[in-house]
């Protein structure tokens, strides 16, 4: 078994509505799901539009390879009415980024954990911190907490009260 981290997020529709059902999904797919943050509302990274988003992350004990992860997460995203245009960052139902696989360090072309820009992004930080804040990053050797401290994201993300 290997822990996984994903961070879901989405700002079309009924965003909770499909957090919760990625998170029912990835449950019965992919594995256990241990461990989940609060949902975050944050502006938009990366992509210019007035719809803000909504982020959780979940802790996931898995089987599956990292590879399989990847198409069960495509999978899922599509079943919810992900779209992708190919245009870089774009408004969607949802998105299921792994953000660490366990420790190991993938470098693919089509999969690169730890995620790239995840020690750059308040809305992938804070909920991470809330489930796993002295998770170690595998290549920058410091915790999670000590990257959220150190984060310059200044966009707005804010822990929901539901």
């Amino acid at each position: 078994m290997e822990s996984v981290y994903l961070c879901l997020g989405g700002n079309i529709g009924d965003t909770q509505q499909y957090l919760e059902q990625a998170i029912d999904l990835i449950d019965s797919r992919i594995g256990s799901v241990t461990a989940k943050s609060a949902i975050y509302k944050s502006e938009p990274w990366g992509l210019d539009c007035d719809q803000w988003f909504l982020n959780q992350v979940v802790a996931v004990e898995t089987e599956l390879e990292p590879h399989a992860v990847l198409e069960r997460c495509l999978q899922i995203e599509s079943e919810l009415g992900r779209t992708r245009s190919g245009n870089g960052y774009e408004p969607r139902s949802i998105d299921i980024d792994i953000i660490f696989y366990g420790s190991q360090i993938i470098n693919q072309p089509d999969l690169k954990v730890p995620h790239p820009l995840m020690h750059l992004r308040n809305f992938v930080l804070r909920p991470l911190c809330d489930i796993a804040p002295d998770f170690v990053h595998p290549t920058l050797n410091k915790a999670l907490s000590q990257l959220a401290a150190e984060c310059d994201d200044n966009g707005e993300c804010e822990s929901m009260v539901l």
